[in-house]
């Protein structure tokens, strides 16, 4: 049987009973980083054998885990935080499981995108989970056009060295796009910050501490594209310089001029 045990994200009082029930219970405990592990299992008084289990040996682990697990014995898998298999290993491993017939059961607790939405103030009817964002700039502007033009919240891990370039181009894409920042959930400096790309980026003018959840709101019918064709117009009548047209624009639709400002150059 293989148990799949949700941590706290920070706040240890999060942890539920039938969770260090079922740690203390089980033959072996899989941890994605057992320095990491070792403190919260002695601090629940959890004696049980650990093992490492994370996405640099999952490979090499997969076979004897599941021949283990075929014989009878009981293995719990936690993360270093959260819901294991949420962005972190353990999802090929549930799969497997499944097609060898063997018995996953869930121990839900804390999940920091569970938490960030439903706090978040952001429609919860509908979202997608989209975890965290590629680091190339081209695949990074793909991937976000695509989450842009979902009907729902998304929700999406962000680092702190990442968050500002990610909110830097949203300005860019959809700069009237409401946004929060979750920060540091369930731990003293619990924050949640909701604005568009602009204020956001203002509010963070050095890069915000800890772990982040970023969530965008769902695209509107009315959203409006970029006023391109307005900025053209602008730009063909005489003695209007760039910086002038980009006021003009602004006062006329609201668009940042950041962004109007570096389309305008585009076209000229």
């Amino acid at each position: 049987m293989f148990f799949l045990v949700s941590t706290p994200i920070g706040n240890l009082e999060d942890i539920t009973l039938r969770a260090i029930k079922t740690l203390k219970e089980v033959e072996t405990i899989l941890c994605e980083d057992t320095r990491h592990s070792l403190p919260l299992l002695r601090h629940f008084g959890i004696s049980t054998k650990v093992e490492s289990y994370h996405k640099f040996n999952e490979e090499k682990n997969l076979p004897s885990l599941l021949a283990r697990l075929k014989k009878g014995e009981k293995i719990a898998l936690i993360s270093d935080a959260g819901t294991p298999g949420i962005a972190d290993p353990g999802e090929r491993l549930v799969a497997e499981c499944r097609k060898e017939g063997i018995e996953v059961v869930p121990i839900p607790g804390a999940c920091a995108p569970i938490a960030a939405l439903v706090a978040s103030g952001l429609p919860t009817t509908r979202f997608q989970w989209v975890g965290f964002l590629p680091k190339k700039k081209g695949e990074l502007e793909t991937a976000l056009k695509d989450y842009l033009d979902y009907r729902g919240t998304t929700v999406i891990f962000e680092t702190p060295h990442r968050i500002i370039d990610t909110l830097e181009m949203l300005l860019e894409l959809a700069p009237k796009r409401q946004l929060v920042v979750a920060r540091e959930l369930t731990k003293k400096f619990e924050t949640f910050v909701t604005g568009k790309a602009e204020e956001l980026l203002a509010a963070f003018k050095t890069p915000p501490r800890g772990e982040i959840v970023l969530l965008l709101s769902p695209k509107e019918e009315e959203e409006k594209e970029p006023p391109e064709a307005l900025l053209k117009e602008l730009l063909q009548e005489k003695g209007l310089r760039v910086k002038e047209v980009v006021e003009i624009a602004h006062q006329m639709t609201g668009y940042p001029k950041k962004v109007l400002y570096k389309i305008a150059l585009e076209l000229q």
